[in-house]
This record gives structure tokens, C-alpha cells and sequence, in this order.
């Protein structure tokens, strides 16, 4: 079976009113019609046509396969869909920029999220919302759901939360676990860097960035430029610099001040963006135009938050070389959906038991290479819609993977 993207019935769109989408008082809203009825279902890949089809699809033939499977466990692969389909999973604490609303309200976007797995990387996803929000009733309900999967994503937990509910199930589950929310936009926020920094003559090394946010994207950005070779980040939460002098920080913050801010910097977001080269944003909030002006000459801005980036563009053009934001209606969209597809679909491909920092960091630079011969200010990154995207990062992630030793097949 597999999951297929559908399009609502159109005989289900109610024109009376009843719904949110009603247009009796003139209104019409395109989002509710799309999603009434939901946004995807479940097909068989293989014909029930008479019961010579129904004797091997179900019993007595299936019982061949299950028997098989219990002999050879690894059986399950080549004969379920499990190689090929990734639960993807929410708690509903943290919810695009909705923040809590909880499960249920959660489900459209994980419907959204595994109608993109489909389109943009081939890979077959199931929503599952649950309703738990303690760490370990997380990662005992996920890992006792993990045995139908190929992959776990994991989608919209809070943070900090976010950070042991993954480490703790990747122990658990001999299957990839990836927390998108982290984990692709670091992928995709470190190839956008990439191309800007050559595009302006420049190499990472040589770069000072400063990322406003020290929340699962933040910490996850932070760490994959530091592994990529980044000069130096300074990291800034709602008190200012994260620095290994103060006495606030988190275990998680504790741990991102110990391999960030080598200048050992402290003070507020303004005073670290003196002089930066760059400036990452996954916080919200607004920068004001006066400290962005101190930024250094061909600076390079990432204001990703959306809907309402840190810096307007057009603030940030006055003073960056290139800017890129979470927005689709600007250039040099920062969007995961480049990322996380072909980062599972290369996964799949080889039964990948983990994504590693080696993975990441192929996926980032495939994903650069994309556009590579290609640059200029408007397109450091490729758009979602380039096809050459989800193939070339499957590719180098299935290699990755074999040669991180992590590859089963």
C-alpha cells in the first residue's frame, strides 16, 4: 500500500455556509476546500481482482511470507512496504508558527508534510499525531510503532524536548530518526551559505556568523556549520549572547557554548552582529536596522522566520550581498522540503540504521552543487521545484551512508 495524493471531491465542498469554507456571506477560502476530506489517502499497489488474487494478497499466501519473515527478519524489508514509508510524527507542541494547539490541529500539517515526501523525494509517509507529552511516554510510543517503518520523522516537538526524544529513540530503533525541524533546515541553511560565500569570494572559514535563536533549528544550525568549518558562530537566545560565563543556560545551551563563540563574546544580539558576516534568523522578533548596518561589508542575511522575517528584505538589502529568507514570495527560500525528502529517500535506498553528521553534510553540499555554476544574489539555492534536487541528494546521502558504515545494503 502506499500513500497518493489526492485532490478533494469537489462535490464534498460545501457552498452553504455550514463549513469555514461557506461562501453565503461572501467568503470562499481555497485552503478549506482544499483540505476538506483531507489531503491524501491509502491505495494497493497490487490487483484484488477474484479470490485467486485474494488467496495470495491475504490468506493462505500471506501466511508464506509471514512465516518467511519470522525466519529471516530481514525478510520484512524486501517484502512490506517498510523500506519505502516514513512515520511522521508530532506531538503538537510546537507547530509551524502556531506554537501548542495540539495534536488534532497538528494533523494537517503532517497530512502537508507526507504529501511532500511523496511529491518531492518518491518516499511513501504516514501522519501520526499523538496525544503524550512527556519524553518518555514519547519514545516508548514511537519506538513500540517503529518495527512498521522505515524511517522516523520526527515534525513540531518543542524544544528542548526535541533533543532527548530524538537521541533517546535513536538508541532505541535501528531505523533513521530525523528531526526536520533541526536537522533540514540546518541542511539547507549550510548550502545557502555555501554558494553565498563563494559567491562573494569568500569560504567559510572565513565567515563570523550569528544566529538569532538557540531553539531546535538554531542549535542544529550551529552545530552543522561548526562541523562544515564555519570561522566562528556566535549563538543568541531572548538574554543575549550564549556564552560559557553565564549561569542561566540549559544543559543544551551549556553544551552549544562549549564548541560556539570561540571569541568568547558576550552581550546582547546587536553588539554580535558588529562586524558579523553573517546573520541567521530562527527566532522571530524584529532586528532593528541600526545594528544590521554595523554588519561587515558583503554581509549575507538569513532572516527565516516566518511569517515575518527579522529583517524585512528590503532592510536587508540595503546593507547585505545576499538575502534569503523562509518565504516562498522572496528569492533564496530556505525551505526543508529541499532537504528532507531526498535526505530520506537515500536512507531508504541503502536501509540506512541512522542519518549521520556525513550524511548532512553531503545532502548540504549536493544541494549546493545544484545551483553551483548557476549563482548569483537571487539564487543561492535551488527552488523546491527543480528536479535535479531530490536526486542529487539521494545520491550522495545513499553513498554517505556506506561510507559512514551505516549502509545495511
Amino acid at each position: 500500500m502506499a500513500a497518493e495524493i489526492v485532490n478533494p471531491r469537489s462535490e464534498s465542498v460545501n457552498e452553504g455556509g455550514s463549513g469555514p469554507e461557506g461562501a453565503q456571506d461572501g467568503f470562499f477560502d481555497p485552503a478549506f476546500a482544499l483540505h476538506r476530506g483531507g489531503k491524501m489517502a491509502i491505495r494497493a499497489t497490487v490487483p484484488v481482482r477474484d479470490k485467486d488474487d485474494l488467496s495470495l494478497a491475504y490468506t493462505p499466501g500471506v501466511a508464506k511470507v509471514c512465516s518467511a519473515i519470522a525466519e529471516q527478519p530481514g525478510l520484512v524489508h524486501d517484502y512490506t512496504w517498510k523500506s519505502q514509508v516514513v512515520a511522521v510524527v508530532t506531538d503538537g507542541s510546537a507547530v509551524l508558527g502556531l506554537g501548542d494547539i495540539g495534536p488534532e490541529a497538528s494533523l494537517p500539517v503532517m497530512e502537508g508534510k507526507a504529501i511532500l515526501f511523496k511529491q518531492f523525494g518518491g518516499v511513501d509517509a504516514v501522519p501520526i499525531a499523538l496525544d503524550c507529552r512527556e519524553v518518555d511516554e514519547l519514545v516508548e510510543t514511537i519506538a513500540r510503532l517503529a518495527p512498521s517503518f522505515g524511517g522516523i520523522n520526527l515534525e513540531d516537538i518543542s524544544a528542548p524536548r526535541c533533543f532527548e526524544v530524538e537521541r533517546r529513540l535513536q538508541e532505541r530503533v535501528d531505523i533513521p530518526v530525523f528531526h526536520d525541524d533541526q536537522h533540514g533546515t540546518a541542511v539547507v541553511t549550510l548550502a545557502a551559505l555555501r554558494n553565498a560565500a563563494r559567491l562573494t569570494g569568500r569560504t567559510l572559514g572565513e565567515l563570523r556568523a550569528v544566529i538569532s535563536g538557540a531553539g531546535a533549528a538554531g542549535v542544529a544550525i550551529a552545530r552543522i556549520l561548526t562541523e562544515a568549518g564555519i570561522g566562528d558562530v556566535v549563538v543568541c537566545d531572548r538574554k543575549g549572547i550564549v556564552s560559557a560565563d553565564r549561569t542561566d543556560l540549559t544543559d543544551v545551551k551549556r553544551e552549544l557554548a562549549g564548541f560556539t563563540n570561540k571569541a568568547g563574546r558576550s552581550g546582547s544580539l546587536e553588539s554580535a552582529l558588529d562586524g558579523a558576516d553573517v546573520f541567521i534568523g530562527v527566532s522571530g522578533g524584529t532586528v532593528p536596522e541600526t545594528a544590521v548596518a554595523t554588519m561587515a561589508k558583503d554581509a549575507l542575511i538569513f532572516a527565516m522566520a516566518n511569517p515575518t522575517p527579522e529583517i524585512h528584505p528590503d532592510v536587508a538589502r540595503r546593507h547585505a550581498a545576499v538575502v534569503a529568507t523562509g518565504r516562498s514570495d522572496y528569492p533564496n527560500q530556505i525551505n526543508n522540503v529541499l532537504a528532507f525528502p531526498g535526505i530520506f529517500a537515500g536512507a531508504l535506498q541503502v536501509r540506512a540504521s541512522r542519518i549521520t553528521e556525513g550524511m548532512k553534510l553531503a545532502a548540504a553540499d549536493a544541494l549546493a552543487a545544484v545551483v553551483a555554476d548557476e549563482l548569483s544574489a537571487d539564487c543561492v539555492i535551488p527552488s523546491p521545484f527543480d528536479e535535479r534536487v531530490a536526486p542529487a541528494v539521494t545520491a550522495a546521502v545513499a553513498a554517505a551512508a556506506r561510507r559512514d558504515g551505516v549502509a545495511r545494503r
